[in-house]
Order: C-alpha cells, then structure tokens, then sequence
C-alpha cells in the first residue's frame, strides 16, 4: 500500500490500454451527450471532427477505467478526490484509438485542518496510439497519512 509519505514529487507513471470501440462511443453518446457527431459519421462530415467522434466525457470515463484498473495493481490508501482543474480536450478520440495515461505528481501537502490526510495535484495526460496527445487534467485528490499502525519497518 503506498501511503501520502510515498509520493515524490516529480514521480511518474504509465498505463492503461483502453480500446475505443464504434459501439461504445455509440452507446455513450445515445445515453449521456446525444449531440450529432457522437451519433454518425454523418453527423460528425461537417464538423471539425470529420467522422464519429467520442464525447469528452467518454474519454474521462474511460480514463477513469484506466486509473482504477491501475490502482488494483499499485494499491494507494486514496480518500477520494477534490475534483479537477484544467480539463482540456486537445485531440478527437475516435473508434479505433486505444488511450493509454501518463501522470506526473506535481505537488503534495498535508491538511492543515486534518493531519492524517494529505492533498495531491497530478497531471492526467492521455495519448492515442499514435503517442498524440488527446486529453490532459490537473487530478486534486486526498490520500492517507501512513499511521503508526501501518509504518513500513525500519531498513
């Protein structure tokens, strides 16, 4: 289990694989952003997107898959997040694309109010296959403080 004393700022990570799929970015669009060039090709012809395209929603959730399929494999005593800042869709996702995550931590610090919790910021960049960059976040989340319990034995 990685603790808030763990982190380092600077630390970087890699991961996901996430296939976008026609049916998917279909079944997305139909239930949540029902808007022309998420529904057909022929809605999306005369848009700057050219054919069908996934909803900037759908890429987050779909980051999201990647994220909490990535912390099954490197626990982290997470608490929840503050929401995000910066969201920013640089490229069209399409069906056919496979997204993968990138993450930088760029600061870290304890609550003033609640000291067994530490604040992190983390940058959120998600690259197509092509190594594009498609979408990118500043991720505000809240992680545990290691607590006397849970201290890593002395080396």
């Amino acid at each position: 289990m990685r603790y808030y004393e763990d982190l380092t700022v600077g630390e970087t990570a890699s991961f996901g694989h996430y296939p976008v799929t026609r049916e998917e970015v279909l079944d997305f669009a139909r239930r949540y952003d029902p808007q022309p060039f998420h529904l057909s090709d022929e809605g999306a012809a005369g848009t700057h997107f050219g054919k069908l395209a996934a909803s900037g929603w759908h890429s987050c959730a779909m980051t999201m898959a990647m994220l909490v399929e990535h912390m099954k494999d490197v626990p982290t005593a997470g608490m929840g997040a503050g929401g995000i800042d910066e969201l920013r869709w640089m490229k069209p996702v399409y069906p056919g694309d496979t997204l993968r995550c990138q993450t930088e931590l760029l600061e870290k610090r304890i609550s003033a109010s609640k000291p067994d919790r530490g604040f992190t910021r983390s940058r959120m960049t998600v690259f197509n296959q092509h190594e594009e960059p498609v979408m990118s976040f500043i991720a505000n989340a809240l992680i545990r403080v290691r607590g006397d319990g849970d201290r890593a034995p002395a080396a």
